[in-house]
């Protein structure tokens, strides 16, 4: 008697995935077109102000201290031509005085950015963050 050879003859035994795969995205799809219909969007109504109404009082900013920096290198506060050594006692007691207030450095194109920088630096140690540059 002899016995048969299992290995030889048998085949593997696959699993066919695809069909599922299409029932998985059929389902899939009918839940997310049922959510879609179900949602309700809500709102809650809200009934505005007028802006003229509530409007918060407007406080006048005021002007900044504008320092210029000429092409030959001159400093000018107001227009009036200035030593850096007049300079910080200048800008301290406008800052002091104005608790708002802000110093703007315009400074020539046609300097260079060293010179530009340096002094903006000097500035910034004076008045902090409230020293900007003017960019025209």
């Amino acid at each position: 008697m002899r016995f048969r050879d299992r290995n030889k003859n048998s085949q593997m035994l696959e699993i066919e995935l695809t069909p599922m795969l299409n029932v998985m995205m059929g389902i899939l799809a009918f839940f997310v077109m049922i959510t879609m219909t179900l949602t309700v969007e809500q709102g809650v109504e809200v009934e505005l102000p007028n802006s003229a109404e509530n409007a918060p009082p407007t406080t006048a900013e005021p002007d900044p201290l504008i320092v210029q920096l000429d092409a030959q290198g001159q400093l000018l506060l107001n227009n009036q031509p200035f030593t850096e050594d007049q300079l910080s006692p200048q800008i301290q007691a406008y800052l002091t005085s104005n608790r708002a207030g802000f110093v703007v450095l315009q400074a020539s194109p046609d300097l260079p950015y060293e010179q530009v920088i340096r002094l903006l630096g000097d500035l910034k140690e004076i008045g902090g963050d409230r020293v900007s540059l003017a960019i025209e």
